[in-house]
Order: C-alpha cells, then structure tokens, then sequence
C-alpha cells in the first residue's frame, strides 16, 4: 500500500514540477507550452485516456459529475496498462491551474486495488470509502463498477471543507 501511494506521489510531484515553468504568449496556431509539457511526460485528454483504459480493462469507468470549484484551467489523463512501480491497469486525471499552481484534484482509477488506513465514512448508495491524509493531498478511496477510486486534493488548497468535497465528489459517480 505504501509503494503504491510513494508512486501516485512521486508521479503527481513529477506533473506539477513539469509544469510549474514559466508561461509566454504564443503563436494560436501552436500549443501552449503548458499543454506541449504535459503530453511530452505522457499526459493526453481525459477522454483519450479514459476510452483507452475502457478498451484495456472492457470496462465503463465512470467519471463524477461534480468536482471542486477551485478554478482549474486545464485537465489532462494518462492511462497505464502494464506494470509501472507495481501498479496495472491504472487510469490517472488531473485538474489544474496555470494561475494558481497549487490548486490539484486527482482522480486515480483502477482494477486492481489496494487496501488504505484511514477514517471511515459511507457513501449515499452504501458504498464505504476511506478518507487519508499525506503532507503533500488529502485522499478519498472507495470502489465503485469494480474500479477502485482515489480521489485526492492538495493540501495547499484553500477555503474548502476538504473531507466533505472529496466525499460530494465521491456521491456524484454512479
């Protein structure tokens, strides 16, 4: 368990150093630098790299419909099919802000699934997750659709009652 959550942090530490440069106006018919550095360490769309876990794992994943509003600017998805530091089947979305650097929300998503310490809280349905916290995000880990979730933020975010959005973005997946 803890090899996996060193992986998810070491993997969302990675995106945000890659993507913490400074930003300059570019040509429109070229991509901002932001969106060049994000594919460049393996980032596509959210809706690229879901169909591409979906056609993996012949499963339907099922995004919330809620997130926090926190003013992100840009999402991006990456899906991992084989092992990577002992992890499979692994589909990864990120939400972020090129004007506030700190405003992170995850979503990890995947068929295998690991076992996580922490308060224990139920969702609407009757699905039980674990809330956790880590100096660097505050995490939510439930199963749904035979996928485990691990929904997370940055700890750096302010003004949200952080257990309580992680948990209404829990409620809004089907």
């Amino acid at each position: 368990m803890k090899k996996h959550l060193s992986y998810l942090l070491i993997v969302s530490s990675l995106f945000v150093a890659a993507s913490n440069d400074t930003v300059f106006a570019a040509n429109p018919n070229t991509a901002p630098y932001f969106e060049e550095d994000s594919r460049r360490v393996g980032y596509k769309t959210v809706n690229e790299a879901v169909k591409d876990f979906e056609a993996h794992c012949k499963c339907e994943v099922k995004l919330p419909t809620e997130i926090p509003d926190i003013g992100f600017t840009h999402e991006f998805g990456a899906f991992y099919g084989e092992q990577k530091n002992g992890m499979k089947n692994l589909l990864e979305i990120r939400f972020v802000s090129r004007k506030m650097r700190d405003n992170i929300f995850k979503i990890d998503i995947r068929s295998d699934k690991s076992d996580f310490e922490g308060q224990e809280h139920t969702l609407q349905d009757g699905t039980k997750g674990i809330y956790f916290e880590n100096p660097i995000f505050d995490f939510f880990a439930f199963e749904k659709n035979n996928l485990q979730y691990l929904i997370s933020i940055g700890k750096k975010v302010q003004n949200i009652e952080t257990p309580k959005v992680l948990i209404d973005v829990a409620n809004s997946i089907e």
